[in-house]
């Protein structure tokens, strides 16, 4: 690999650590402490956490895709076929998680966050909070898969 793509790559390690660390920390703290909270705590805690957490996440989340693509195509023409390989896999599982983030989560993100902004607790909130629940842990293992395929892209 070229010291450009190498560089791509790692700011896309960089990057994208940041998004899987917040998911992994969700999946594996969070659910389990908003189980033990009522409704109105779980509306406005969650609904503050994703006020901030939308408008400050994409930052990461977008520079570790576009990096991702970018470390592929530079080893790709540095003639580094199995790097290429590795970071265009990040880059694949990059998007589906974006997917499932504008599909599942962002929609309960937004609902959530409404809530706590009118100081009103939904009826279905826990219902809310479980379906954001069940796409968390498939979404850190994306992540986590894709900064494991970005580090296998430096060592290909």
């Amino acid at each position: 690999m070229t010291l450009l793509s190498q560089l791509a790559v790692l700011l896309a390690i960089v990057s994208t650590g940041i998004v899987y660390g917040a998911d992994a920390f969700c999946a594996l703290v969070q659910r389990s402490a908003l189980a033990r909270v009522d409704d109105s705590t779980l509306t406005a805690m969650m609904g503050n956490v994703h006020r901030f957490a939308d408008r400050r996440m994409p930052v990461p989340g977008i520079l570790g895709i576009v990096a991702a693509a970018a470390a592929s195509v530079l080893a790709a023409m540095a003639g580094h076929p199995a790097g290429s390989a590795a970071a265009g896999a990040a880059f694949l599982l990059l998007v589906v998680w974006v997917l499932l983030y504008l599909r599942i989560s962002a929609p309960i993100n937004r609902r959530l966050t409404a809530a706590a902004e009118a100081g009103e607790t939904p009826t279905n909130a826990r219902t809310l909070q479980r379906d954001w629940d069940r796409i968390i842990v498939p979404r850190a293992v994306l992540q986590g898969l894709a900064v494991l395929a970005l580090g296998v892209s430096l060592i290909s």
